[in-house]
Parts: structure tokens; C-alpha cells; sequence
């Protein structure tokens, strides 16, 4: 089996689809658009204080993973973080919808904030005596 890409369609414009089918289908899940849903919760599916405590903490925890991530990405793969949140913003003649374009802002901050990461070099204070590092 070949992992060549589908030659048909350019990179971009695949992505152009995907996030197309997003905007379109209200993020889309594997039955289908979603809208609506939460309207459709019960009192029940709320959750808990302990339960967004514990959501919060996850969400910060990939989000460090994701910037140590980035930290070590290609140039390439950073242009391409800042090519998809390009393509998120509304596009002209269509409604700006605040999460969407806060959405596409943190995924320009995370870049950002990996950009600090990728800048600094590690000290070594532990370095051996003959001068070479100890992690290679």
C-alpha cells in the first residue's frame, strides 16, 4: 500500500474542504452536523465544578504539549499552523463568529509562545568536565 498523497487535489485545497465541511456542518461528528445539541442536554450532562476543574487542567496540559510540539517543528509545519488558522477566519461576505476568530488567535499564539522555546538553547549544568555535554 502507497502513502502518497491523492494527486488530484493540492494540499491546501484539501484543507480549504475540510475546514470547509466544518463551517458547514457545525463541526460535524460522525452522525453528522451537531447543532443543536446543546440545546438538547438534559440537567443531568451538566457538569460539575470538579468536572470542569479537571477539563481546564487537561486543556492546559495539551496545550504545553502541543507548544513543546511546535517548539520542535520545521518552519514548514509552523507556516503551515498559521495556513489553517488563515483558512478558520471567516471568509468575506460571511458572519464573523467570535470563537471562530478567537479559535484562529490561539492557534497563532501557540506558534507564537513555541517561538520562545525554539530560541532559547539548553544549559547544561551538569556538564561534564571535559566540556561535552551530557544529553545528546
Amino acid at each position: 500500500m502507497s502513502d502518497s498523497k491523492p494527486e488530484s487535489l493540492a494540499s491546501s485545497q484539501q484543507r480549504q474542504m475540510a475546514l470547509s465541511r466544518w463551517d458547514n456542518e457545525g463541526g460535524a461528528g460522525p452522525c453528522g452536523p451537531q447543532e443543536g445539541q446543546i440545546a438538547a442536554t438534559s440537567q443531568s450532562d451538566v457538569l460539575t465544578n470538579a468536572e470542569l476543574v479537571q477539563l481546564r487542567v487537561r486543556v492546559i496540559a495539551l496545550e504545553n504539549l502541543v507548544i513543546s510540539l511546535l517548539a520542535e517543528a520545521s518552519d514548514r509545519q509552523l507556516d503551515l499552523v498559521r495556513e489553517m488558522a488563515a483558512f478558520i477566519l471567516p471568509s468575506s461576505g460571511f458572519t464573523d463568529h467570535p470563537l471562530t476568530i478567537h479559535a484562529a488567535g490561539q492557534m497563532i499564539d501557540l506558534v507564537d509562545r513555541a517561538g520562545h522555546f525554539r530560541a532559547v538553547k539548553p544549559i547544561d549544568d551538569f556538564a561534564r568536565h571535559d566540556g561535552a555535554s551530557r544529553f545528546r
